[in-house]
């Protein structure tokens, strides 16, 4: 009422996972003579905040419900930031996450809320699927991805570094866990594969003999660089694919704390070898000749390699790879 100017820039007016908002705010019990120090630390100040936090998150979400185009375009510019607040904000961490929105393998456009991924997900799932990269589309064409296409199962593209900040710190939605497809080992047998029309037949797997052989070597030859070998069920199209055991830290999450020197060394990965694929039945058909194990020892390597590719992780020795993908060449065109 007395409009009396008292500061331009009141960073304690709102939390900073809304430091996009731009306002003035008129308050007639503020003392004109009141000082910046203590206008920190006023009651009267934790009230507005209070107040203006609420009034802007249910704003947002009735603009969600009626007019979901531009909210969309909303998040596109300010969804990463307002994400911040379900990592830093418990108190308003429920009412975040009904307003988060992200990208899906079931949607290349549209954004997908968690209640929506819920509504559409598989009788028998009980996990919400999700995996972190740096961009969507890239993310799309992940080898961890495939069984779960092959199945229909929905997974969500999370691309914002905070992602993984919040994911660990709340770890469940609706009683649904949040589990990364890079991590750990999920059941996929108990979903049922879809194959369309214009899809062959799923190929048959390798003898149980020549996979657990082919591990066996896999193993031996890549000693430590790996933390297991195993067949896998989540490959389709991919031979390879590296994973974090159960207990490890998500692989996005460790290159990001290693590129900030959060961490000096990254956990060695399980590679996942997919028995349906043509190069993996050769691999284990090729263990019954004599001396199969010394010529086999470069394919191992470059699996390794492959998979280390694939994850867009630089390789060990460059050098040694280009000498080795030659060797492999040279030798099939020979025959």
């Amino acid at each position: 009422v007395k409009r009396v100017f008292i500061t331009d820039d009141c960073e304690e007016l709102v939390p900073s996972y809304l430091r996009f908002l731009r306002g003035i705010v008129d308050c007639e019990d503020l003392s004109l003579n009141i000082s910046r120090e203590m206008l920190q630390n006023n009651p009267l100040l934790m009230k507005i905040r209070k107040a203006l936090v609420k009034r802007v998150l249910s704003e947002l979400g009735k603009k969600a419900g009626k007019a979901p185009e531009e909210y969309a375009t909303f998040w596109d510019n300010f969804g990463a930031v307002l994400k911040e607040g379900v990592y830093e904000d418990a108190d308003q961490r429920d009412t975040l996450l009904e307003l988060a929105r992200f990208r899906s393998t079931h949607s290349s456009e549209d954004w997908v809320s968690l209640k929506a991924y819920i509504g559409r997900m598989k009788d028998g799932q009980d996990e919400i699927y999700y995996i972190s990269g740096e961009e969507a589309e890239s993310l799309r064409r992940s080898p961890q991805l495939e069984g779960f296409v092959s199945k229909d199962l929905e997974v969500l593209l999370m691309t914002d570094p905070v992602d993984e900040f919040w994911i660990g710190a709340i770890g469940v939605y609706e009683e649904k866990n949040f589990v990364s497809v890079t991590r750990g080992s999920i059941d996929l047998g108990k979903f049922e594969t879809v194959i369309s029309e214009d899809q062959a037949e799923k190929p048959e797997p390798a003898k149980e003999e020549g996979v657990n052989g082919l591990i066996a070597l896999l193993k031996l030859n890549l000693d430590e660089r790996v933390k297991d070998v195993r067949a896998s069920d989540r490959l389709t199209d991919s031979p390879v694919c590296l994973v974090a055991d159960e207990g490890d830290v998500d692989m996005h999450l460790a290159r990001l704390l290693k590129q900030h020197q959060q961490v000096d060394q990254i956990a060695a990965r399980i590679l996942e070898i997919n028995p349906r694929h043509e190069l993996i039945k050769v691999l284990a058909e090729a263990l019954s000749r004599e001396g199969a194990a010394d010529s086999l020892a470069d394919a191992a390597e470059l699996l390794l390699e492959q998979a280390l590719i694939l994850e867009g992780e630089p390789l060990p020795d460059p050098a040694g790879f280009s000498r080795r993908l030659t060797g492999v060449m040279a030798k099939g065109l020979a025959t």
